[in-house]
């Protein structure tokens, strides 16, 4: 009894009005990026689009990795009237996700055999307008409890979020598999009525926004530092000029200045770290549904096995991801994540010797898919955990856009790799690559204990 009591006062969090809110935000957010990554390639492998086209086509999905760009205007930025109605933050996400509803009903209307431009244009646009909800989210999930309560923040969100990720992989499939079944040929209607249905899900998020409470801020030190700005400024420039420089100032330079000041030195080895520390799964991603395709399983098959096992064991995952941070801390789970991750694509290049085969692919997307969950969850709370109040979301965007660069701009020869090295030693490789990660969590853990100390 005392064992289940405890058990009981653990998940507890979870059931908090604050970390639903995050749960289904993290849905909202989840949801497009799919739709621009796995299954939009497998979408344009079935239309008959080459494996290197298909590579090179993700690259739109690097907006991710540049959007500290225009996360200063929406870190400062008040939109005029739904503003003062909804507040800082939940009036950029609303604007966001209207912005994804139509750009996939764009990408719904879209041909890539006949007009592939038109396809990639919507693409873009979901990618942006996906990233920009990401920055408003991230700094919303940050802002909306205190730093005890980020593990629990983190797991929801990605609970919610990578349940959303296989709705638009594994939903997506199983629409399109629908709309003809029994056929296996490429049909253009079926993906067009699917991502029809994705954008009509989108609506999820939209009622969380609304339903959900603005996190108050204490910007008293931000206001501080806005009036020194504008005393320097205006004794060089006109007032007008002043206050917008002394605005600019500080929406974009003192969050970047804040961080590098706050960690000194080891600012470098924490970036190198995330950067780093998703290459692996990042870049096994986006080959993960073409390997599929060219070993002969179904829509059917993926979708089934995606959305009982992967949807389980990711909600497994992330939720023993974030008691586990809770109880152990953050950088022990950090690594226990990256070694998992390493383990579980080494898993892929066996699937691939294998051949077609349902049980198989079965047990190693759903270990795959448990320790993404637990990685994941470490990783996120460790980016919140370095953000600064006020500055929260530009400074997450900056995090998470160096976690998204460097491995999708790889990620980006994986079709190249392929086509000249095989699927198996694309698997290792992929692997490999993750191994330096762990030295880097040990060198940043050392740092934090001996700024901890």
């Amino acid at each position: 009894m005392a064992l289940l009591s405890r058990l009981s006062d653990m998940f507890s969090v979870y059931a908090q009005k604050r970390v639903v809110s995050i749960l289904f935000l993290g849905f909202s957010s989840g949801l497009p990026l799919m739709l621009v990554f796995s299954t939009l390639s497998f979408w344009l492998r079935e239309a008959g689009v080459d494996r290197t086209a298909i590579g090179y086509f993700s690259w739109i999905a690097l907006v991710y990795g540049f959007k500290w760009m225009w996360s200063p205007l929406v870190d400062r930025l008040r939109i005029p009237i739904i503003g003062k109605r909804f507040g800082q933050r939940r009036s950029w996400i609303l604007i966001a996700q209207f912005a994804l509803f139509f750009a996939i009903l764009g990408m719904s209307f879209s041909d890539p055999v006949e007009n592939i431009k038109h396809l990639a244009i919507c693409a873009f646009i979901v990618a942006f307008a996906s990233t920009t909800q990401d920055i408003v989210i991230d700094a919303f999930r940050i802002e909306s409890a205190p730093e005890k309560m980020q593990a629990a923040l983190s797991a929801a969100y990605l609970v919610g979020y990578r349940s959303a990720m296989i709705i638009a992989t594994a939903g997506a499939l199983t629409i399109a598999a629908w709309i003809e079944p029994g056929n296996d040929a490429y049909n253009l209607h079926a993906w067009q009525v699917s991502y029809q249905i994705m954008a009509g899900l989108m609506i999820v998020g939209v009622i969380a926004t609304l339903l959900s409470k603005e996190p108050q801020v204490n910007e008293t030190e931000i206001t501080e530092n806005q009036i020194q700005l504008q005393q320097k400024y205006r004794q060089q420039f006109p007032k007008t000029m002043a206050d917008f420089m002394a605005w600019f100032h500080q929406a974009c330079v003192t969050p970047f200045v804040a961080f590098f000041k706050r960690y000194g030195k080891h600012a470098i080895l924490i970036l190198v770290l995330i950067s780093c520390y998703r290459i692996s799964d990042i870049v096994m991603g986006i080959m993960a549904n073409v390997f599929y395709v060219d070993m002969g399983f179904s829509k059917e098959e993926i979708a089934a096995i995606s959305k009982v096992f992967g949807i389980i064991m990711t909600l497994v995952g992330a939720a023993a991801g974030g008691l586990l941070t809770a109880r152990y801390g953050i950088m022990k789970i950090l690594f226990l994540g990256a070694l998992l991750v390493i383990f579980t694509n080494a898993l892929f290049a066996v699937q691939a010797v294998v051949g077609h085969n349902v049980p198989l692919l079965t047990a190693i997307i759903s270990v795959d898919n448990f320790s993404q969950g637990i990685a994941i969850s470490a990783f996120i709370a460790y980016l919140s955990s370095l953000t600064s109040s006020g500055y929260s979301a530009t400074q997450y965007a900056l995090l998470s856009s160096v976690m998204q660069l460097f491995p999708k701009f790889i990620a980006g020869f994986s079709g190249t790799y392929v086509d000249s090295f095989g699927y198996v030693n694309f698997f290792i490789a992929s692997s490999v690559i993750g191994i330096p990660v762990l030295f880097l969590i040990y060198f940043a853990s050392k740092v934090q204990k001996a700024q901890d100390s």
